[in-house]
Order: C-alpha cells, then structure tokens, then sequence
C-alpha cells in the first residue's frame, strides 16, 4: 500500500497493484483496474517513486523472510529456475522441436 493524499487533505492508503493509469491534468489522477478514479495531491513524479520504493521494500524484506522449521515430511519452498532450451532445430513457427531429416513439414 501506499499513501497519498486526496485534494480535502484526506489520506488515503491505495494498493499500487491496482492502478492501471495515472495522468496529470494539472491534478493527478489515478484509475484503477475496476475504473475507479480518485484525484490526488501528490505530482506524477511523486506517485512514481512511492511506487518504486513501496516495490524495492518488498524485493528487499522478501530476502530477509526468516525460514520456519519444517515438519517431519514436508519440503521447503524454493525458487525453481527452467533449464535453457534445448538448441535443437525449429520448426517454420521457431517452437516446435522437428524430427532430423524432416525438411520442415512440407509434403513432396
């Protein structure tokens, strides 16, 4: 969530996720996902970096998550990275591996 601040002074705490557009006409507002619009003192400039900074904080505690013992059995979440592609030859679309000696599906 971040805060800002509505025209009236009253502050509000939004969920940065849920805006899909933000323009200054010279007033910033913001619309949401659900077509909500709500008017906000703080400048363009100013939304953009509360933005990054409330994203930076989740990147940076999300590393310090301390890790919880496990119970007899279960395993640990982990990050799982797929494997490189295999560098074999593509089909005519680039994703579909073909078989040696087709020449490209075409019938003869």
């Amino acid at each position: 969530m971040i805060s800002l601040t509505r025209l009236n002074g009253e502050r509000i705490a939004l969920n940065a996720d849920l805006i899909e557009r933000a323009e200054e006409t010279p007033d910033t507002v913001l619309t949401l996902v659900n077509g909500t619009k709500y008017v906000v003192a703080e400048t363009l400039d100013e939304l953009i970096g509360r933005i990054q900074m409330h994203r930076a904080t989740i990147l940076a505690l999300s590393s310090h998550v301390p890790t919880v013992d496990q119970t007899p059995g279960s395993v640990p979440l982990r990050l799982v990275i797929p494997p490189e592609p295999a560098s074999a030859a593509t089909d005519d679309a680039g994703d579909l591996p073909r078989p040696s000696g087709d020449q490209g599906g075409r019938a003869r």
